[in-house]
């Protein structure tokens, strides 16, 4: 598929990105994929590419680009399990720094251009994360909710919490459609977790699909760590592809 790393303003600074769109040319309904906390790198690249071949125009911006551009840190292997945790642990000050606010402001940045680009069409988006991406993808959805039809967010992290800013508490600002795709074993989004999220969304009168892919842990979909499982991932594509067939037009 044609893709191409890009650059872009924001209101504080310039964002990097990965862009790419269906072979062929003509214009394609846009998708905002937000990144997990690892960052933007090879696989994630080739999700978008695998995307775009179902006739997407798919943007996967740098979230951490005010520290620098992708990789912001250094990505050991990550398919050894210790590596992986001393490596998300050098990524919480980042997470720390990326405020609901900012993430509103980048939003508005990403939406801008990704729906300027001559490759996307007219019409509503889909906005879709993993691990902490599905905020934001949420956030994207609630902020914006005459431009964002749909919601997918795998693995998430922590989306129905006590805090005051709990992502599940922007249910009644959404209008698009929504899927999470729930790891059965993951502490940041234990069973109650998911029941507060599911009810916060019906009583919104949202209409989700909340489900708990069985034998996953945090980070299934993502092939190049410890922890990937294809059947996870398979169950993400079929999931992803039928809700964003329902809610964008592809030609």
């Amino acid at each position: 598929m044609p893709s191409q790393m890009i650059d872009f303003p924001t209101p504080d600074g310039t964002a990097d990105a990965f862009l790419a769109f269906p072979e062929g040319g003509g214009s394609h309904p846009g998708v905002l994929l937000y990144m997990d906390a690892i960052g933007l790198r090879p696989v994630l690249r080739e999700m978008a590419e695998q995307l775009s071949a179902h006739g997407y125009c798919v943007l996967v911006p740098n979230v951490f680009y005010r520290a620098g551009r992708a990789p912001v840190l250094e990505i050991p292997d990550l398919t050894n399990a210790e590596s992986r945790e001393t490596f998300v642990s050098r990524v919480i000050p980042l997470l720390t720094e990326h405020t609901p606010q900012r993430a509103f402001s980048d939003a508005q940045a990403y939406l801008d251009f990704l729906t300027a680009r001559p490759e996307v069409r007219p019409g509503p988006v889909g906005a879709v994360g993993y691990c902490m991406g599905a905020t934001l993808a949420l956030r994207t959805a609630a902020t914006h909710p005459g431009q964002v039809a749909a919601v997918a967010g795998f693995h998430p992290a922590s989306l129905a919490t006590d805090a005051p800013d709990s992502p599940h508490l922007l249910a009644p600002k959404v209008s698009a459609e929504v899927h999470f795709g729930i790891a059965e074993h993951d502490e940041s989004m234990p069973p109650e977790a998911v029941a507060r999220l599911s009810a916060a969304l019906d009583a919104a009168g949202v209409r989700n699909i909340c489900e708990v892919y069985p034998g996953t842990v945090h980070g299934f979909t993502m092939a190049d760590t410890a922890v990937f499982n294809q059947a996870g991932l398979d169950r993400h594509w079929d999931r992803l592809l039928d809700l964003l067939a329902r809610t964008l037009t592809v030609g």
